[in-house]
């Protein structure tokens, strides 16, 4: 990684920003600390001085000043390099015992240098002045120990300190190389997407951190994106094979009309055919018009709390003339005053149910049974359409979901093949599932949709009072053959 982008990454400045407010973190803690040690040892130093005037106090009690001088002499005798000053003298000023000869001091607490002590050395003392029966006695200590005992605490916590500063500077580093790296690649995906490589997807560590959630994100976006634009291109191949058939014959139709006119031949007939090719074609389009709006969710927005139970008591009543016409029989199985609440779009569950029930009626023989069922399992609602007519091969259960996909043995039928597409739309809009089976014989299709909340507040669903025929008659349908 270059230099320069190190320095502009987020993350290496986050990790900057995080180690000098560790560092300034760490100075403050110590400098508290220095002080804080730095008081505590001159309290001791103060408590010390004053438990050894106390004890040089008490050997006067008899009022015996020798026994005084004698222990003022015995503490000089322990003491070497005058790290502790002792000085007795008498009232009228004589030096009676101690170490120095004179300490030019104010009574009381003071912190003299040694040169007011007569003594060569550059330190410094601590000193308390007293008087025992009016015999003046002095006592220090000099600070030499406590200066050492700060000295290697100071150096400790230097030492600290540039550990800490190298440690927060490598560890910023390392770590905002590595999630800059990380970074680096969802950008180079980005970048590959953009220039056409929608096949690519950025790794996942595996550790569940944010940004592994987030490039989870961008990945099922980018399935998604990809999906789509395969769909759009198959769309694309699938439109230009499918709609050049009719559309050369729209346009010999049209041809063989005008050189009929030419002769003063009839040509209603060419313009009845060339009307109904054109009607194929505008529904053909209608149909992907109305899958692209499914599929951008605008009609979500419509969505309320149904009833599933109604839109297959509808679908039953409506299609039962049309299947005994063809000598089949439809039957609805429902368990008696059982709700099955989902949240959605009635008109399009209706145009969902109406696609399959038609493909079944379609395509199945005379004397076939076609049963519809539902029921609420673990608040989700399971809608089975069954049947035992020819069914779909395994190998082709995945492509009739495919636009303008259709069966070989469809091809003579009429249709588009848009029918499974839109039904596909629909279930993925309502945020469910499509499975097709083998109904050993027939085909099995299993819908699995969330339960809804059956909130008796909520806004009804228009026209679940009774069975209504128009809404499904004027539904622009496209029904795919299997």
């Amino acid at each position: 990684m270059r230099r320069i982008d190190l320095l502009k990454s987020t993350p290496f400045r986050l990790a900057v920003i995080f180690a000098a407010l560790f560092i300034a973190s760490f100075l403050v803690a110590g400098v508290v600390t220095y002080q804080l040690l730095k008081h505590e040892l001159a309290d001791r130093l103060d408590q010390t001085i004053q438990d050894t005037y106390t004890v040089l106090t008490a050997s006067y009690g008899d009022g015996d000043v020798t026994d005084l001088s004698d222990t003022v002499t015995s503490h000089v005798q322990s003491t070497s390099r005058h790290d502790r000053i002792f000085l007795l003298r008498s009232k009228d000023g004589a030096r009676l015992a101690g170490n120095i000869e004179n300490a030019d001091v104010s009574p009381g607490w003071s912190t003299i240098d040694s040169t007011k002590l007569g003594l060569q050395s550059n330190e410094r003392y601590r000193v308390f002045s007293g008087q025992v029966d009016k015999q003046p006695l002095i006592v220090g200590i000099t600070f030499e120990e406590n200066d050492e005992y700060l000295r290697i605490v100071f150096i400790s916590f230097a030492w600290a300190s540039v550990m800490v500063l190298a440690l927060a500077t490598i560890g910023g580093i390392l770590l905002a190389t590595r999630v800059q790296r990380r970074m680096e690649t969802i950008t180079s995906t980005m970048r590959n997407v953009g220039s056409g490589k929608l096949n690519v997807r950025i790794p996942l560590v595996g550790n569940g951190d944010d940004i592994d959630r987030l490039s989870e994100q961008v990945n099922d976006a980018l399935d998604r994106l990809a999906s789509l634009v395969e769909g759009m291109r198959q769309v694309s191949t699938d439109i230009a094979h499918d709609l050049k058939t009719p559309l050369s014959r729209l346009s010999l139709t049209i041809s063989q009309a005008i050189e009929k006119a030419d002769k003063g031949t009839a040509v209603a007939a060419d313009l009845l055919q060339a009307r109904e090719e054109s009607g194929n074609i505008n529904a053909t389009f209608d149909a992907l018009l109305r899958i692209a709006q499914i599929e951008a969710g605008s009609r979500r927005s419509r969505f309320t709390q149904l009833d599933i139970r109604e839109c297959l008591e509808t679908i039953v009543d409506v299609y039962a003339d049309v299947a005994e016409d063809k000598k089949q029989l439809i039957k609805l199985t429902l368990h008696p005053n059982e709700s099955l609440p989902v949240t959605g779009d009635r008109e399009l569950l209706i145009q969902l149910f109406a696609n399959l029930t038609e493909n079944s009626i379609r395509h199945c023989p005379a004397g076939a049974k076609i049963s519809l069922s539902a029921k609420s399992i673990d608040r989700t609602i399971i809608v089975e359409f069954a049947d035992n007519g020819p069914g779909i091969p395994a190998e082709e259960r995945a492509k009739v979901f495919q636009r303008l996909y259709r069966l070989d043995k469809s091809r003579t039928t009429p249709g588009t093949g848009l029918g499974l597409s839109l039904v596909k739309a629909i279930v993925d809009l309502h945020r469910a599932r499509i499975n097709l089976e083998d109904g050993r014989p027939g085909l099995h299709v299993i819908l699995t949709f969330p339960a809804g909340s059956h909130d008796k507040h909520a806004e009804p669903s228009a026209a679940t009072d009774q069975p209504n025929r128009s809404l499904i008659l004027n539904l622009p349908r496209e029904n795919k053959p299997l």
